[in-house]
């Protein structure tokens, strides 16, 4: 914790270095759109809008930056990924899913949500973490709205699974792509240093939130233990077999197209990531064309435009930072006060991304401190560590806050869909920073242990 707030420290320390008018200014956006984000959730559109207005009135940002910074390929893809979902969810194919997992747990609650919490870290690595999210969280409410229990604590339980599970493997965080990218490192580079940390974060985390969300989880299992029926019942589910070899053809497709995309990509000659898009796209086509005369209307409620439409709100002004140059002031601080000496170095750099991950989401603090990296291996230093405290940092402390990385936005906006509730900051920042600070610690020690190995010499 003290480390945590030393690492805040530095940056507000940075932050209140002397900034231009503009950098002032833009900084003051930020921060206004972030705070209000947090502490009012279900205005944070409202916010985004009005901090961009606010922007491109005082020329920090113009149009084609906006539309630069929006991260259009992570609209599209979620787009894409909504699309089938929406399609699946229709035709009840996760109801059969839930239905299936639940006849061979049976009434055991906590065996269930460690078993929805492992998937969800399992599927994130392969695929990624919105996949994930998108399929575990549908999952989840088909099986809770059967027992009328309170969804926030369960979905924090998966959404925590999912971000730790998404630091396995270069394609399960976008982040983890770009490290991947930036720092030359292949496929099996991360299962050798990446994955077991991963593995070992998430067997700490599945008993702690069964420990922390004890009760919520002990109410669920008293609830199906009353339920009179059997618990599955696929009988009485209306769903046409035909209908559910097609989903599952299609699902299992598309699962295999994410995993597999870095091969098809170098089979075919294509740019890096472009069957990330054009699978998720394309499967969304399919499941518009399967929706037949209802097409538009299947398509517009199934996406949720309310998210995304925050999302590209909220990467144009993190842009804005960097293109006013006030990144490079905080970069240019943190260098300043970590000195020369690696474990320093790693520790700062460590706890600079986690708290920025915290206050905005990951991706956007990852890509802000990449070129930093570049910056200390020109002064002679190994910087092999701080990619991967770089990866651990910017995953597990995703969890602390709403908005700490992609999953949770998407999770928070399937929350609203589904449920018509949000969750407050106390009531998500209380369990994350217990399951972040944690998880965070126990990362950053095991890549400490292994310095040795990384080539850091004393």
């Amino acid at each position: 914790m003290k480390l945590i707030i030393a690492g805040m420290g530095v940056l507000f320390a940075v932050m209140a270095s002397p900034l231009s008018g503009q950098q002032q200014l833009a900084t003051l956006v930020f921060l206004g759109l972030i705070m209000g984000t947090l502490f009012f959730w279900q205005y944070r559109l409202a916010f985004a809008f009005g901090g961009i207005a606010v922007l491109l009135s005082t020329h920090l940002i113009d149009v084609p930056h906006i539309i630069e910074f929006a991260s259009l390929d992570i609209i599209l893809f979620l787009m894409g990924m909504m699309t089938l979902i929406g399609y699946l969810e229709e035709k009840h194919f996760f109801e059969v899913l839930v239905a299936s997992v639940e006849d061979w747990v049976g009434k055991r609650a906590f065996l269930m949500m460690g078993i929805l919490m492992f998937v969800s870290a399992v599927l994130a690595a392969l695929v990624d973490e919105v996949t994930s999210i998108l399929v575990m969280v549908t999952s989840l409410f088909h099986l809770l709205r059967r027992y009328k229990v309170n969804p926030i604590p369960f979905l924090l339980m998966i959404v925590f699974a999912t971000n730790i599970g998404s630091s396995a493997t270069a394609v399960g965080n976008p982040i983890g792509v770009m490290i991947a990218l930036r720092a030359h490192f292949s496929f099996m580079d991360f299962l050798r240093w990446a994955t077991p940390i991963s593995i070992v974060v998430l067997m700490i985390c599945i008993p702690l939130c069964q420990f922390i969300f004890y009760r919520p989880i002990k109410e669920l299992e008293s609830k199906m233990i009353a339920q009179k029926e059997d618990l599955h019942e696929l009988d009485d589910l209306s769903y046409n077999p035909k209908d559910m070899k097609l989903c599952l053809i299609l699902f299992l497709g598309t699962i295999l197209s994410l995993i597999g995309h870095v091969w098809i990509e170098q089979l075919l000659g294509l740019p890096k990531n472009t069957m990330l898009m054009a699978t998720s796209l394309g499967a969304g086509s399919i499941a518009i064309l399967l929706s037949g005369s209802q097409a538009r209307t299947f398509f517009m409620e199934h996406v949720d435009w309310w998210t995304l439409s925050f999302f590209m709100l909220l990467f144009a002004s993190v842009g804005t930072l960097s293109y006013v140059g006030v990144t490079e002031r905080i970069s240019a601080g943190i260098l300043h006060i970590a000195g020369n000496e690696i474990t320093s170095i790693f520790l700062f750099f460590s706890t600079a991304i986690a708290v920025l991950t915290a206050l905005m989401d990951n991706v956007l603090a990852v890509a802000t401190f990449i070129p930093i990296i570049g910056d200390i291996k020109d002064a002679g230093i190994h910087v092999f560590p701080l990619w991967w405290g770089m990866l651990m940092s910017g995953t597990m402390f995703g969890n602390l806050t709403v908005i700490g990385s992609t999953a949770n936005i998407v999770a928070m906006g399937q929350l609203e869909k589904e449920y018509g509730k949000h969750i407050s900051f106390w009531e998500w920042f209380k369990p994350g920073l217990v399951v972040g600070v944690i998880t965070w610690v126990v990362a950053l020690l095991l890549l400490w242990i292994q310095f040795p190995l990384m080539g850091v010499t004393s």
